[in-house]
């Protein structure tokens, strides 16, 4: 019984050799009967067994009668015996259905055997047929009719069960062999450790294990690696690791687990310190299986040099067109290496499969370029869910949701199998699109296709309705939500859609509440969610002890958990600490190298990002998108002109680092030159762009044409933005603004009414404060907070006392049709003046006041907080979308430049 006893335990490990000539149809040799143990032919076989009602004999007839009639059982119609020949001729027939997987056949040489007297060795053999054949219960129903199974017969079934998904009835057969006076031999060993493996029962292994060191059977390769396979997808490297160092004898599937298991736990340098052990000191030709384990290895840990060494080997090996080895080499280049190392491997593959095509798509789509993967794509032989949701997927993480959601009505009307996953990701591009009436529609789909109940679903519905500004559709989902039911995935949504929103306070109740009735759960993505909050909230301590929390509950290993929490320091006013946590990481990846360049950006420390650059490079990490759009922003606040650097760094995205530059790589550089008073090249350039200019690459112009007070600049790129149809809320209000100041009110109130009309909301402008570990937050003219009173009288006394100062309120900023007077008093309440002066009020002597503020921070505001910060005597930290500002003794660490 070849299936039965062979331990595949890994993937590329070499057969055992047979238990014994009569185990194996798949090589049972056609020995002389004298050769073979008889068995008692005086009863009938199965007699009492249930198995012969399941074997009609109509449905055989014609088998059967062929079989009845042809030589092999040419005179043995009688009572006696048949000759021995006739015996083997049964199991070539058997031998026969299997190889052709002909099932019937195999039914009608059972037919005919139960004619015969009992025989354990054929029982053995057919038992093993149907197991090759993937009929568990027959198997088993024909080893229930022996009378005395011997051990063949119960490793064969107890492997059967194991690989069928019958764990348990494996288990229970296992104890039943051993009541039955069987004990195990290796055979019978990897057996039960395939069950055990299967539902990771470790306990159960452990005893194994033990009564494998009583019985000797640990020296034994098959046994030891299937023990190394259990404690490797358990996680416990440590007891591979001793189990393989005490083998007296490995072969290729020991070396190929224990590599995996280290793999499996991010090992990443102790798997290839075994790969070099085993070429340098063994005699092992590498399989499929040991290639593919080290190129996800090389693609988990960005390592280019090690993989480009597999690589090699595998093609020295001739293993580079398996196509397994070449799937796993588009997923390594797609993360370390270039779209054209994907483009000549998919091109050369002489075999390609769904998940070739699938790798392929993901590639192209990671590259960003949308366009290659829908060419790609159509090309595909035959189009099945798989592909439809990596395409899905990726139109999603390249912010189309248009595209994507174009796609999801193609499935619907070809009837496509519509899964979980593609639900969510329709869920999520309609998130993107933030259109209050597709989502409305989306939600009635899902609704009626009867998938409204699954966990998942649901809180991506509720994800998506907070990022179209719906919260009380969101809140209405969240109060729905089964009791008996995990709510941890729908919190997190809730408490980020809350924060999203701006509802600050609401987001760290609802946190609180969470904890305190023991409702969330905090695992890897509720502890980056609530971190990644406390970074957008700057709620320093809370972010602490939930980095405490992390390290406690041994989360702090998960990369996104530690990449959050770099982010969230240098969001905190804290960059040492982002430092700190950063150069502690075990592994760093892209987010990570991000996160940082990002938090020296926020901080305005060009030259320390364009340092963390240098490192990154060093390390071979491949930069993405963003790493470049960050780069390039930071030749903006060097404290030199490096502006040659950066048209060399632009100038290479394609030719060096296989980059297609984008809106926001242009609208970077735009404002890097307008930054530095290149107005003639940054117009030029905008003028010459490869596709129609959006309205980020204008306001990066519009931006630095404020900054230098250049009119002729302003005025000229408010034309081009007023032309461009607007696409989010933001671009909604710089238009109508920019209406409003040329005084064009009727053409203002109408861009505003049909925002209106699509859902979109102007975010209003907010500022907080974080006062004795509760958030304090305010809008313009607000008076709702319970010390509004005395917060309004301080203000008042603050401008005038910044008034006698020199302060000058400057009214150019309100666009709004008004007199002089309203206009001031407008000014006079912006919430980020409302903010600082109940910081003014509160903070400690000696310590800085620190605001937060959702959007740009107004030049009055700005000039205010110089003259507050000298009159005060405090200094005021602030954090606008654009980063930081240190307001201290009359100057702005920005320089004005902002």
């Amino acid at each position: 019984m070849a299936t039965v006893v062979q331990p595949a335990i890994t993937a590329g490990a070499p057969a055992p050799p047979p238990l014994s000539s009569s185990s194996f149809i798949s090589s049972l040799p056609l020995f002389p009967a004298k050769h073979r143990p008889r068995q008692n032919h005086n009863h009938v076989f199965f007699s009492n067994s249930p198995i012969q009602s399941l074997f009609s004999f109509k449905s055989f007839e014609f088998k059967r009668h062929t079989l009845l009639n042809s030589e092999l059982f040419h005179g043995c119609t009688s009572s006696s015996s048949p000759p021995e020949y006739d015996i083997e001729g049964l199991f070539d027939k058997l031998r026969l259905s299997v190889r052709s997987g002909d099932v019937e056949l195999a039914k009608a040489v059972h037919a005919s055997i139960l004619k015969l007297g009992e025989d354990t060795y054929l029982g053995n053999a057919l038992i093993g047929a149907y197991l090759k054949l993937g009929l568990v219960t027959e198997a088993y129903k024909v080893f229930n009719g022996l009378s005395c199974p011997d051990m063949v017969s119960y490793t064969a079934l107890v492997s059967g069960f194991s690989k069928s998904n019958r764990e348990d009835e494996a288990v229970e057969l296992f104890f039943r062999m051993r009541s039955s006076g069987f004990e195990p031999n290796e055979y019978g060993f990897v057996a039960i450790l395939t069950a055990c493996i299967r539902v990771l029962e470790l306990e159960l292994g452990f005893q194994v294990h033990g009564l494998a060191i009583k019985m000797g059977y640990l020296d034994c390769v098959f046994v030891s690696n299937a023990l190394m396979g259990l404690y490797g997808k358990c996680g416990c490297l440590d007891l591979v690791l001793k189990l393989f160092d005490e083998l007296p004898h490995r072969d290729l599937a020991s070396w190929n687990t224990t590599i995996s298991s280290a793999v499996k736990e991010s090992m990443y340098g102790k798997a290839f310190e075994l790969f070099r052990e085993m070429q340098k000191n063994y005699d092992f030709e590498v399989d499929h299986f040991t290639v593919s384990t080290l190129l996800t290895a090389c693609t988990d840990s960005n390592a280019l040099a090690e993989g480009q060494e597999v690589h090699a080997h595998a093609i020295k090996c001739g293993l580079e067109e398996n196509l397994s080895v070449s799937n796993a080499l588009i997923g390594f280049y797609t993360k370390c290496g270039s779209v054209k190392d994907v483009t000549v491997l998919f091109e050369k593959m002489p075999v390609t499969d769904t998940i070739t095509w699938t790798e392929v798509i993901t590639a192209y789509m990671d590259f960003g370029l949308t366009d290659l993967a829908l060419e790609t794509f159509k090309k595909i032989p035959e189009r099945n869910s798989i592909a439809y949701n990596a395409l899905l997927t990726g139109f999603c993480k390249n912010g189309e949701g248009l595209r994507a959601l174009s796609l999801f009505i193609g499935m619907v009307k070809v009837r496509l199998e519509l899964t979980d996953f593609t639900l969510s990701s329709v869920v999520y591009a309609c998130g993107l699109l933030r259109d209050y009436r597709i989502s409305e529609q989306i939600h009635g789909f899902i609704v009626k296709s009867g998938c409204g109940s699954n966990a998942c679903i649901e809180s991506a519905l509720l994800d998506m309705y907070t990022r179209c500004g719906r919260m009380s559709e969101a809140t209405k989902m969240f109060n729905q939500w089964p009791v008996d039911r995990d709510s941890s995935i729908i919190l997190t949504s809730l408490i980020c859609g809350y924060a999203r929103n701006g509802q600050l306070e609401e987001a760290i109740s609802l946190f609180h509440c969470s904890q305190s009735e023991g409702t969330m759960v905090l695992d890897e993505v509720a502890l980056t969610s609530v971190i990644g909050i406390c970074g957008s909230l700057a709620f320093h301590e809370m972010g602490k002890q939930i980095h405490c929390i992390a390290l406690k509950s041994g989360s702090l290993s998960d990369l996104e958990v530690g990449n959050a929490i770099v982010s969230m320091y240098s969001k905190c006013w804290n960059m040492e600490d982002a430092v700190e946590v950063f150069n502690s990481m075990a592994k760093r990846d892209v987010v990570s190298w991000n996160g940082l360049i990002a938090g020296h950006l926020l901080h305005r420390q060009g030259d320390k990002a364009l340092a963390a650059w240098s490192e990154m490079e060093k390390t071979r990490i491949k930069p993405d998108k963003l790493t470049f759009n960050l780069v390039i922003s930071a030749y903006r606040h060097t404290n030199s002109n490096l502006v040659d650097n950066c048209r060399s760094l632009f100038y290479s995205l394609k030719t060096r680092y296989d980059i297609e530059p984008t809106s926001d790589h242009f609208a970077s550089f735009v404002g890097v030159l307008g930054y530095w008073s290149l107005w003639k090249e940054a117009e030029e350039m905008v003028s010459k762009l490869p596709f129609e200019p959006d309205v980020s690459v204008w306001r990066a112009l519009l931006d630095s044409s404020r900054l230098h007070l250049n009119t002729a600049v302003g005025k000229r790129v408010a034309k081009h933005i007023l032309a461009v149809e607007p696409k989010d809320p933001s671009t909604y209000v710089l238009v109508s603004n920019l209406y409003s100041a040329s005084g064009r009110w009727h053409c203002s109130e109408m861009v505003r009414e049909d925002m209106r009309q699509k859902g979109f909301k102007k975010q209003p402008a907010q500022s907080w404060i974080v006062h004795e570990n509760k958030i304090h937050s305010f809008y313009a003219r607000d008076k709702s907070h319970p010390q509004a009173k005395d917060i309004h009288s301080a203000l008042e006394l603050l401008i005038l006392e910044c008034l006698k100062a020199g302060y000058v309120p400057d009214t150019s900023f309100v666009l709004h049709e008004a007199e002089e007077h309203q206009k001031k008093n407008f000014l006079f309440y912006h919430s980020a003046k409302l903010a600082a002066t109940y910081g003014i009020l509160t903070t400690k002597p000696g310590k800085p006041v620190r605001i937060v503020k959702n959007i740009v921070l107004c030049g009055d505001c700005h000039t205010f907080f110089k003259y507050a910060s000298i009159v005060s005597g405090k200094d005021i930290f602030l954090r606008d979308t654009t980063g930081f500002h240190c307001f201290s003794r009359g100057q702005c660490s920005c320089k004005d430049y902002w």
